[in-house]
């Protein structure tokens, strides 16, 4: 240590430079420079732990009781809201590369999305190993809260075109997280996005399918689906668009994977046992798993 920084102390970190950081690097053999520390950090932080906000992310763990599989339970939780805010921003941003015929973008946004949504479905894999038993010595502390109650996965849900003014409509009480879920009721959602970019290129989309109220459920069209069996009918001739269907039907394939994790892990940790919220748990979760995102794109293959 130069005698600068053993005369500033050890609250007055001056960061290694990169000629000293290839120095060390060099005399130790290319192994990493194990210098964690730096300035916008302070002195009892890590640039990692800074940038990443890790201590932060760290103290939100509070399970009630000492059962510890209630840790597994309340962390998956927790990873699964973060990767529905990755996916809600994501769909948005391809929803916007759309509307900007930006196919190109859209696709490789899209590709993010597909690998994002794989590390959604093994997020069950912890909470599939919990046991009845286990579930049981902490269940009660859950009360009524339900994932179903997540404004983030409903916000998702629209985003991806699953509109319910419904259950927007449940958020009412809660001013903010209101607000956000309305607007991602009324904005148009990806496959808006999708159907739009199809009426410019040329396909028979009725107006009224691109200019509807978009909170309003979705309603599938002879015209669409036909639109979509063009499509495949003429792969090399519409290449691009072949390539989007396909990357909209891997995100379709893999939010059904994740409902189907959902229900299998429900069932073999509750039974049949009511779900919490109300819900019916698993015959409930039945009917949510046979829904299908972007409608005429699966229909379009009956008629192929």
């Amino acid at each position: 240590m130069t005698a600068k920084k053993m005369a500033q102390g050890p609250r007055a970190y001056i960061p290694l430079t990169e000629d000293e950081r290839r120095e060390r690097a060099e005399h130790s053999g290319g192994e990493p420079v194990f210098d964690f520390r730096s300035g916008a950090a302070g002195p009892d932080s890590t640039a990692y732990v800074d940038y990443h906000s890790v201590d932060a992310l760290l103290s939100l763990q509070h399970p009630r009781t000492g059962e510890p599989a209630e840790l597994a339970f309340y962390t998956v939780g927790q990873v699964q809201e973060l990767l529905f805010k990755l996916l809600f921003t994501e769909a948005n941003r391809v929803r916007d590369l759309l509307f900007d015929d930006r196919l190109d973008d859209a696709l490789w946004c899209l590709r993010r999305m597909e690998r994002t949504q794989r590390v959604l479905v093994a997020s069950w894999e912890p909470v599939s190993t919990i046991t009845a038993a286990e579930f049981a010595a902490f269940r009660d502390q859950l009360g009524v809260a339900s994932g179903i109650q997540s404004h983030m996965y409903r916000q998702l849900e629209f985003a991806l075109g699953n509109k319910s003014p419904r259950m927007a409509e449940a958020y009412e009480g809660i001013s903010q997280l209101h607000k956000d879920v309305d607007a991602a009721l009324r904005a148009p959602s990806m496959y808006d996005g999708a159907l739009a970019l199809l009426r410019r290129r040329g396909a028979p989309i009725p107006e009224d399918h691109v200019t509807r109220d978009f909170a309003q459920p979705y309603q599938p069209h002879p015209a669409v689906e036909e639109a979509w069996a063009g499509i495949y009918r003429d792969p090399a001739g519409q290449r691009d668009l072949y390539v989007f269907a396909e990357a909209l039907s891997d995100v379709n394939h893999q939010y059904s994977l994740w409902r189907s994790a959902h229900l299998l892990t429900v069932e073999r940790v509750l039974g049949s046992k009511p779900g919490s919220g109300g819900t019916a748990g698993v015959a409930w979760l039945r009917r949510v798993a046979e829904h299908r995102f972007f409608p005429e794109l699966l229909s379009a293959r009956t008629a192929l």
